[in-house]
């Protein structure tokens, strides 16, 4: 007789679902198991079925994946609304307000800010080919080598030309994919059908989620239940919490630049702060272009305090107030399982691939914890004989 497990609960679905409630059931381990590895390879079938389907028919499933990924973001503000007494379709409706008039401050503000940094680009990287080896040389006091002054001079007129020529040739894509009408008309209507989506995603979400629920055998539901919570509890620590994390530190990083009278602050702060989102990357790559940016800005020693401080105050508050008290404690992935991720599904992939790494790379993280869980009861595992 196969040992039984406790009663699986049901203390944290998914989303808030207005169904009947399911009751505890005992399942021994042989039914767990069981219900487990289904769940695992319906997870990873849906993954490579997500996938394919981006593949053969990307015009139609990107609009779709981004509104189901708009409801998600959206759901617990909406949920939240609704528990405070609020009609679910008004909730809704008050959040694509208030989240469409955020975007469109910030398109109109950001978009004048954006087009004067990127005028200012050919000159900064013109600059940067010319000044900052010699002011590197100043700063150490000795020379540095020849082919270190050749490749700088060389990379640095090279993105000069690069960004000079990004705009004709960003116009003549534009120009090429609208000359192709039919793939112009589906694109637009992509675009303009994912608000509409995302929001009647947004409303029925419960519903929809409700009715998945209500497709499962009776006896697995508390526990695949748990399951999808556990993948939302990864998932959501991640993408909402890193959101979270970028947008703040993107402020904190070009307030602290700008204070500093550095080129190109706004764009190096959100460069850094979003950048965060890839454990170490953003750091790193802001610290470097503020360093070059701080060259070619050179009016004293303060500014070095000031770039300084603008890292380590905007690193202090991300580590002990930003993701404790704003974000939380749950971390959802690793820094190098999210590295990982990136790199493989953007080889694999390409842009989409990077797109969906963390999300992907969430799911499989429970698929894994399952399956090693499950194995590690088995009697192959624990060595028990099979008399036991």
């Amino acid at each position: 007789m196969p040992p039984v497990l406790h009663s699986v609960k049901t203390e944290e679905p998914v989303a808030p679902v207005a169904v009947e409630p399911v009751p505890d059931v005992e399942l021994t381990e042989t039914e767990a198991r069981r219900i487990d590895l289904w769940w695992s390879a319906v997870m990873v079938g849906s993954l490579g079925l997500v996938f394919a389907l981006l593949a053969v028919f990307g015009g139609v499933a990107v609009p779709v994946l981004l509104a189901l990924s708009g409801a998600y973001i959206f759901n617990p503000m909406v949920t939240s609304l609704e528990r405070r007494g609020l009609d679910r379709t008004l909730g809704t409706t008050l959040v694509f307000v208030a989240g469409t008039l955020l975007l469109v401050g910030a398109v109109l503000y950001l978009i004048p800010v954006f087009r004067d940094e990127a005028l200012k680009l050919p000159d900064f990287f013109s600059r940067a080919s010319t000044q900052v080896v010699p002011r590197v040389e100043a700063l150490v006091g000795a020379s540095l080598p020849d082919l270190i002054r050749q490749r700088t001079t060389e990379l640095g007129q090279q993105a000069s030309e690069l960004v000079q020529s990004a705009g004709p040739a960003a116009a003549r894509i534009v120009a090429a994919f609208a000359g192709n009408t039919a793939r112009f008309v589906v694109t637009l209507l992509g675009l303009a059908v994912v608000p509409v989506l995302a929001f009647f995603f947004l409303q029925d979400y419960p519903r929809l989620m409700g009715r998945v629920k209500d497709l499962l055998p009776r006896r697995s539901v508390a526990l695949v239940a748990r399951r999808f919570a556990e993948v939302d509890e990864v998932l959501s620590a991640f993408v909402r919490g890193q959101l979270t994390v970028g947008a703040l530190l993107s402020v904190i990083y070009a307030a602290g630049l700008s204070i500093g009278r550095i080129d190109m602050a706004i764009v190096i702060g959100v460069i850094a702060g979003f950048g965060n989102m890839v454990p170490y990357l953003g750091t790193g790559v802001g610290i470097l272009l503020s360093l070059v940016g701080l060259m070619l800005s050179w009016q004293g020693p303060w500014q070095i305090g000031v770039v300084a401080g603008t890292f380590i105050i905007g690193q202090m508050l991300e580590g002990f107030v930003i993701t404790p008290r704003i974000v939380g404690e749950k971390v959802g992935l690793a820094p190098v399982a999210v590295i990982i991720a990136i790199l493989a599904f953007g080889e694999l992939f390409g842009f989409v691939g990077i797109l969906l790494a963390v999300p992907v790379a969430a799911i499989l993280k429970v698929v894994l914890r399952v399956v090693v869980q499950r194995y590690q009861r088995t009697r192959l595992y624990t060595g028990e004989s099979q008399s036991a």
